[in-house]
């Protein structure tokens, strides 16, 4: 139900989204039980434990209570797909299992266990609908059905089975154990592990190829830098963007589902994941798909914003949305409190006995030279003051498609070549930037060569440009030390060691071929 034809015709996209506003409510539609589950030990859950109810998300999701279909199908004939984890604030014992249905089910659930043949556990799932009416972007008149089960008291270093479904589709019978899904917490102590990155995947061909190369590098978890899915392709979190399609969310979540299902899929949102129509941030939908860590800053409207350790790594994720002087949209929305946040974070991680190395990721550019966007001015401003402050070991950024990589860099200049094999010291030697943003959407350009492992070609400068308040301004600039333009990601190995012995990360830039087109190393003392 969207505007009427002859309204339509008379009515610019600005009028015609003010029309839905006051013809559909704005409110949550959280239907179902609250999720809830039992204390898990030693492999086995512990009888008579204590469900807990989850607190709804807060996400201003248009919706009408006779707009969203309501009609149901026998359970036996809707199977569940788009499986995708994420961690609780706490790796070690939290992970929330979320998953779509295409139409509506009833008594939807979760089964969980330590075997595939032991799934007797049964959490009741959360249900968030998200509608979206024909006449918002491209989309037609669209229901989704997000389904959520955050499961708590997990063991540290275990792997569990589990498997979704709802009344009439039972995840436990026997046709159906193929299906089942795994996930592993983190680790009670440090022990070495995988993680991998990535920005602005899309859905096609290169997404889906990348998504089957990390699956080979077995990853504890994946960070996934912002621009997710591309639902919204002009990304200028504007209400009269007319290109925005919610089901590209669907083929989206299908893709990934073969990583996603037992890799916890932890995203940093971009400019392109504003989708204006669904609240005044542009975030209700992605609050409606995705159950993140909620320990980021109070009232600041940000849901992508947070934190977790695993092992003796702390991985911080910031919306740079709220600072880019390049894309507007919801620059300011914080109103400073998550650059506050920020710098307690840094604090905290550096001050904590069992955090050696502290990553950052987010999607705009503290420095890059692509044509397209370059870097940001605004992450420059706030964030990379308080980086070099606090001494990152590693940021990660996505926006521009193509691999990207810095020396070593303080106070906007080089202090220290970083050249492929090389290594890193923050605590003296000053930051190392990562662009790895070419997980799937169409490349850009760089103004100089190429250069990468087996294929160097060392220049000594760069010519490339800024985003600034005031808009665009040239920069000349000597830190570009790795450029590669072709579809990649980034793969990162930690290796803990006994307090005052160096402790690493060893930092891989992967192409969708496997080749390897960079690799250098951080090091510092383990505390």
């Amino acid at each position: 139900m969207g505007v009427p034809e002859k309204l339509a015709e008379r009515m610019s996209m600005a009028e015609q989204h003010e029309y839905l506003r006051a013809k559909f409510s704005r409110r949550n539609m959280i239907r179902g039980g609250a999720v809830t589950l039992g204390a898990v030990a030693g492999g086995t859950f512990l009888p008579g434990a204590t469900a807990q109810a989850a607190i709804p998300a807060q996400a201003a999701i248009p919706a009408q209570a006779t707009a969203a279909s309501t009609e149901t199908v026998a359970g036996a004939l809707v199977a569940p797909f788009g499986r995708h984890l994420a961690f609780g604030n706490d790796p070690r014992t939290e992970v929330t299992v979320s998953w779509q249905v295409p139409t509506a089910v009833k008594k939807p659930y979760i089964r969980v266990g330590a075997h595939p043949w032991d799934l007797s556990r049964k959490i009741e799932a959360e249900v968030r609908t998200l509608y979206t009416p024909a006449g918002v972007g491209a989309s037609a008149d669209h229901t989704q059905y997000y389904l959520h089960a955050k499961l708590t008291h997990l063991r540290p270093g275990k792997t569990y089975y589990y498997g979704v479904g709802h009344a009439g589709f039972d995840p436990a019978a026997p046709h159906l154990l193929g299906a089942l899904g795994t996930f592993t917490t983190a680790p009670a102590s440090a022990k070495p592990f995988t993680f991998t990155a990535f920005g602005d995947e899309g859905v096609g061909y290169h997404g889906l190829a990348n998504d089957a190369l990390l699956l080979g590098q077995n990853p504890a978890f994946h960070l996934h830098a912002g621009d997710i899915a591309y639902a919204d392709p002009a990304g200028a979190g504007k209400k009269e963007d007319t290109g925005f399609d919610s089901r590209i969310w669907d083929q989206f979540l299908a893709q990934t589902e073969t990583v996603a299902k037992s890799v916890p899929w932890m995203p940093a949102y971009g400019n392109h994941d504003m989708e204006a129509w669904y609240s005044p941030n542009g975030y209700g939908g992605e609050e409606a798909r995705w159950t993140l860590p909620d320990n980021g800053p109070d009232k600041a409207n940000l849901p992508g914003v947070y934190s977790f350790v695993y092992g003796n790594t702390a991985i911080i994720s910031l919306d740079a949305n709220d600072i880019s002087f390049e894309i507007p949209a919801n620059l300011g929305i914080s109103g400073g409190t998550q650059t506050k946040w920020l710098e307690a974070q840094l604090k905290k991680y550096r001050a904590s006995k069992d955090v050696d190395f502290v990553v950052v990721f987010f999607h705009h550019c503290a420095y890059c030279t692509s044509t397209a966007h370059a870097s940001e001015g605004g992450v420059r401003q706030e964030w990379v003051p308080l980086f070099e402050k606090y001494t990152v070991d590693l940021v990660i950024n996505g926006h521009n498609h193509q691999y990207e990589r810095t020396d070593v860099i303080k106070a906007g200049a080089v202090t220290k070549k970083l050249p492929i094999g090389g290594t890193a010291y923050p605590e003296t030697d000053g930051v190392v930037y990562v662009t790895a943003g070419a997980a799937g959407r169409s490349l850009y350009a760089f103004t100089a060569p190429e250069s990468y492992e087996g294929h160097e070609n060392e220049v000594e400068s760069v010519a490339s440009f800024i985003n600034q308040k005031d808009g665009k301004q040239n920069e000349t600039v000597t830190w570009s030390r790795v450029r590669y333009l072709n579809y990649s990601f980034l793969r990162v190995d930690v290796t803990p060691a006994p307090k005052g012995h160096l402790t690493t990360l060893k930092v891989r830039g992967i192409a969708e071929t496997g080749a390897e087109v960079d690799h250098f190393t951080v090091a510092r003392r383990a505390k």
